[in-house]
């Protein structure tokens, strides 16, 4: 099966998701969400097509060194099928999967009605980071969000009790200890 992908597989993130996380960009979103990190990931033309088992062959020999895969880009929930058949060859291997995406949860299980590709590829992540980033709500001090209205979901317990389930502790405000003013740096 082809991915339509942004970027090589990108290794040892430790902004993407907990721990140390490969990072699969995929390419394609609609979103278009003002102030986007990755706005080079929109056209659904761009990047570069591979093979979902060319990915899986190299996330097998380098996902041992990395305690998961997140999923980004671009939305990866545009590619439904490439992207589950990853998720799930990632899960196998006893790794964690996290995505971010611009549709909420509520959203993507009303998709799934449509296209049950979403719903299987839920079903193969552990935490979702949901909604459009919005600029007017930015915040440097949030848990691996970049505005105030995302949410951080455990997927699995949201879709056994068919309701969102947050994850708490990435919910919140990152304290801010042990930082100087800004003034107080020195720059040479």
């Amino acid at each position: 099966m082809q991915i339509r992908l942004a970027a090589p597989i990108q290794y040892d993130s430790i902004v993407d998701g907990e721990g140390m996380r490969a990072v699969l960009w995929t390419q394609g979103c609609s979103h278009n969400c003002k102030g986007c990190h990755n706005p080079m990931t929109h056209d659904f033309k761009g990047g570069f097509l591979t093979d979902t088992k060319e990915v899986m062959d190299e996330l097998k020999d380098n996902i041992k060194y990395e305690d998961g895969l997140t999923l980004s880009g671009g939305d990866p929930f545009m590619q439904a099928d490439a992207v589950c058949e990853i998720a799930s060859y990632v899960q196998s291997l006893g790794k964690n999967v996290w995505a971010y995406t611009g549709f909420t949860y509520e959203k993507l299980i009303e998709m799934s009605k449509n296209n049950p590709k979403i719903i299987e590829l839920l079903k193969n992540v552990d935490v979702l980071v949901d909604g459009k980033f919005v600029l007017e709500l930015k915040s440097l001090d949030l848990f691996y969000m970049g505005s105030s209205n995302q949410r951080i979901i455990d997927v699995k317990k949201s879709l056994k009790q068919n309701q969102v389930v947050l994850i708490e502790k990435y919910n919140t405000v990152k304290k801010q200890t042990n930082m100087r003013p800004k003034e107080d740096y020195m720059f040479i």
